[in-house]
């Protein structure tokens, strides 16, 4: 905290201690509003003809003192009126606390409503309480335009660190801060809705897991004393949800957080909200039509139409996404082919050697799958700025999802992305238990040999299996990403209202 912070500081305990002194509590238990700033606004102007008082609370925004009178702004979270505090209405004692005031103050008021020689509309008022004083001043925001007309800032908040270590500040100074969450809320309540009207069943399945699983992610590990057992923070819903499935709940979905002991970046955070949902005879394809009528759906209530611009890129989602199987997308962007045909084994020499191309070093024992997602991923994925549904994943890296009857090599998988953001990763579910307790052990192997991302055998969703899973499509989408794209936010920190930060 600067000097001239400090100095602030104790100026406002100083005033504090004068509302002390005159008998007033500078935070009292309980206010009296009888409505909000907007709905005051709506009634103007009969209650201007009709002289009735209206009752507001909010946070003084501005003040403006002129000796025996002073007018500040009221702000609540629906909008701004102007006050007017007069000497000869509120007498001496009253008008002299009002001199102690300060930006950031909350304040009870009641009066009447007036309109100034400018027009505009203003509450007289004619009586008032103070409900908190603020100990800090508020950043004031500092803005210039710059050679293009684009506004820069100035102020404390222009760091983005700050804003994100500070979020209560950027709500209460950035309206578009604010707007992005009232929006992350209405997309989270539209997906809900759009998975209910189609006979999904919201459901709860555990964050502390005995076994994590459903994802190749490293999980945060923690302890129960009582039971003496070593719990995860769940990677996935996955394996819980299929269980579900067994169980008869043909179309089950959940919203809720998932937890990666990962790196950060601009798309991710290590605790991120994920939608995950399963329907009982489906499968990708049917995944895939989902996931358009989905997007169409969102755009169209939150925007008005179907087109949504993102990074200045303009998408249309009335349009069906292309579907680019990896390999494909490989040899679009390379011209090498690493075995498209069926029937071709992948050509893991040539997949080393692209790799070492573009930096990529793997152990010997590195399956050839995960060896060609890397060159995919460092490749072509940057590139996908159009709606597109990437298809077709080596088996080696879809533990969970069943094979191509036509090429068992590739997974029935698909992965989309819309203006360089995967939003999200969908499987036709491997259902036989003897498969599925095969690739499982394959994975422990990998584990056993230094992969900390591979998964393990799960005994207790194997024996779930064998009671009988039906054919089922599994789609998990990033709902953090969804609000970026919605949004049009640059960082996944944009949009989570305490991301996870490096602690000072």
């Amino acid at each position: 905290m600067g000097d001239e912070t400090l100095d602030q500081v104790r100026h406002r305990r100083e005033k504090r201690r004068r509302f002390e002194e005159a008998g007033v509590a500078p935070y009292p238990a309980r206010s009296a509003r009888d409505r909000t700033v907007a709905e005051m606004l709506e009634k103007f102007a009969d209650a201007e003809q009709s002289g009735d008082e209206f009752a507001l609370a909010g946070r003084l925004t501005a003040l403006r003192g002129h000796g025996k009178a002073t007018f500040a702004d009221l702000s609540d979270s629906s909008g701004r009126v102007q006050l007017y505090f007069k000497r000869d209405t509120l007498g001496e004692a009253s008008y002299g606390l009002v001199e102690s005031l300060d930006l950031g103050d909350f304040v009870g008021v009641r009066g009447r409503a007036m309109t100034t020689r400018t027009g505009e509309p203003t509450l007289a008022v004619t009586g008032w309480t103070l409900l908190v004083k603020s100990l800090r001043p508020t950043p004031v925001v500092k803005q210039t335009e710059d050679e293009k007309g684009e506004l820069v800032r100035h102020d404390a908040l222009a760091d983005v660190e700050t804003r994100y270590r500070q979020r209560y500040l950027d709500l209460l100074l950035n309206p578009e801060s604010r707007r992005r969450f009232e929006v992350r809320t209405r997309l989270t309540a539209l997906v809900r809705r759009f998975l209910d009207e189609r006979g999904f069943l919201e459901v709860e399945t555990p964050v502390l897991q005995p076994l994590y699983g459903g994802a190749a992610a490293a999980p945060f590990t923690t302890h129960h004393n009582t039971l003496d057992v070593p719990l995860y923070l769940r990677i996935a819903d996955e394996l819980y949800l299929k269980r579900l499935i067994v169980g008869g709940l043909e179309r089950v979905y959940e919203i809720g957080k998932d937890f990666r002991n990962e790196g950060m970046d601009r798309t991710h955070n290590p605790e991120f909200t994920q939608c995950e949902l399963y329907q009982a005879f489906s499968d990708y394809h049917g995944m895939m039509g989902l996931f358009e009528e989905l997007l169409k759906f969102l755009a169209v209530e939150l925007t008005g139409g179907t087109r949504v611009v993102y990074q200045g890129r303009e998408v249309d989602f009335a349009k069906n996404f292309r579907r680019l199987p990896v390999l494909e997308a490989i040899k679009e962007r390379t011209g090498v082919d690493l075995g498209i045909m069926p029937g071709r084994d992948f050509d893991r020499a040539a997949a080393l050697s692209l790799a070492k191309k573009y930096t990529l070093e793997y152990p010997d024992h590195a399956p050839t799958g995960k060896i060609i997602m890397g060159i995919f991923d460092a490749v072509a994925e940057p590139l996908l700025q159009d709606p597109v549904f990437v298809i077709d994943y080596p088996a080696e890296v879809s533990p969970l999802a069943k094979t191509k009857p036509e090429d068992p090599r590739l997974a029935e998988r698909f992965e989309p992305h819309v203006c360089g953001l995967e939003l999200g990763n969908a499987f036709s579910e491997q259902n036989d238990p003897d498969v599925q307790r095969a690739v499982m052990e394959a994975q422990a192997a990998q584990r056993a040999l230094g992969d900390a991302e591979a998964g393990q055998v799960d005994e207790d969703f194997l024996r779930a299996l064998e009671y009988g899973m039906p054919p089922t499509g599994g789609l998990g989408i990033g709902l953090d990403r969804l609000v970026m794209l919605f949004t049009d936010a640059p960082s996944i920190q944009d949009v989570i209202l305490f991301p996870q930060m490096r602690p000072k």
